[in-house]
């Protein structure tokens, strides 16, 4: 496991990798961003617009994926000033926090028209579980629906255009054709959307999961995308991303931060909505040997924000700690809608942990410490 020279992501992060300096790709996608002509972007961005928009007001110009959060609201405050009259359409998370339907009402305060899809929530139960136990991803529901429900929206209201946020392989580490584009499709779900292996058709007959269930998780056809004319752009794209930045401008528009630092982060102003996150956020450390907050300082060493010893520092500090509560809630509370016992979660947890990563006795049995920690072989530094 070794770490990139700049930031301090590990290249054991799936399809980061780090070059013969060292450096991480995260890091030299953002070095490129200095020669990228923005000027130019946003003129392309606003001809691209132009063919969408709607001068008749029959329908809505683009339809903006939403979920309240910084980022989200950040899109649609740029929709707006932009002269686009978005459709926002909020695919709704697992166990939604106080601080997520507070944002969420802001942003609809913001003056948009919106629309909130709720999945069958006994089914989504039964997922969170086959998610959590198959391919360990508790999110594993919201991580594909968040990319299907608002193209759903674009198909069923005949909406062609729609707005996405960030390029998450250009932001945190991909390969260098996904993180120059500019289009989310059937393809970057399947590649980058969060499936894991784990296709919506495998779950047909799992807890008597029936096909029918599940058609809001399923991708529409390619035909039903043609008739529809359906094209999703990233903003990020063509518009210079900035997650602090965007934190900054929605909380001036009334987004508000969590009164402390979230468990797992270091920081007060993302992944506030679900408290399921913080698991999905540890089983990306027992997977990979790093948590959100390498994630998250990383992307402010790049800009110059944080020194690396410092990020350092916050990831010694936050990276990897066990669950034991997100946002507050404690996880014995999360984990009971789904059936899910806190010492059942801990044997998934041991299950799925890659034991390259981490420091074991004489016997293989992992070294943890009281709180349930466990130690990495080869810690950030």
């Amino acid at each position: 496991m070794k770490h990139c020279r700049h930031c301090v992501m590990p290249d054991t992060r799936p399809d980061l990798r780090l070059d013969e300096a060292g450096v991480c790709t995260a890091c030299r996608n953002y070095e490129r961003r200095a020669v990228v002509d923005w000027e130019e972007r946003r003129r392309q961005l606003t001809a691209l617009l132009d063919r969408y928009r709607n001068p008749a007001g029959s329908n809505w110009d683009c339809i903006v994926p939403v979920s309240g959060g910084k980022d989200s609201t950040y899109q649609v405050l740029r929709a707006l000033e932009l002269g686009m009259n978005p459709l926002c359409v909020t695919a709704t998370t697992c166990d939604l926090s106080p601080i997520g339907r507070r944002n969420i009402e802001n942003l609809k305060g913001i003056g948009v028209d919106y629309l909130e899809f709720t999945t069958n929530p006994v089914v989504r139960r039964k997922l969170n579980r086959i998610g959590l136990e198959q391919v360990g991803d508790i999110s594993w529901p919201e991580h594909v629906s968040i990319f299907t429900v608002p193209v759903r929206a674009a198909v069923q209201y005949r909406v062609p255009l729609i707005l996405w946020g960030e390029n998450s392989e250009n932001e945190y580490g991909g390969p260098a054709a996904a993180s120059e584009n500019n289009v989310l499709d059937r393809r970057w779900l399947e590649e980058f959307g969060g499936l894991l292996g784990l296709r919506v058709s495998d779950l047909v007959g799992l807890e008597g999961i029936e096909a029918r269930q599940l058609y809001a998780y399923t991708y529409p056809s390619d035909e039903a995308l043609k008739a529809a004319g359906v094209t999703g752009l990233f903003l990020g794209y063509y518009i210079p991303w900035d997650s602090m930045a965007n934190a900054l401008i929605s909380t001036a528009h009334g987004f508000s931060p969590y009164d402390g630092v979230v468990e797992g982060t270091g920081f007060s102003y993302e992944n506030l909505d679900n408290h399921q996150t913080g698991i999905h956020d540890y089983f990306m450390y027992l997977k990979f040997g790093f948590g959100r907050a390498s994630s998250m300082v990383s992307v402010h060493v790049r800009r110059g924000r944080l020194t690396r010893a410092d990020a350092v520092a916050i990831v010694r500090r936050h990276d990897g700690r066990f669950p034991w509560t997100y946002l507050g809630k404690p996880l014995a509370e999360i984990l009971r809608p789904i059936g899910v016992t806190v010492d059942e979660f801990i044997r998934i947890c041991d299950r799925f942990t890659n034991k390259k990563l981490f420091k074991s006795d004489a016997r293989g049995n992992l070294i943890k410490d009281r709180d349930g920690n466990l130690a990495l072989n080869h810690p950030i530094g």
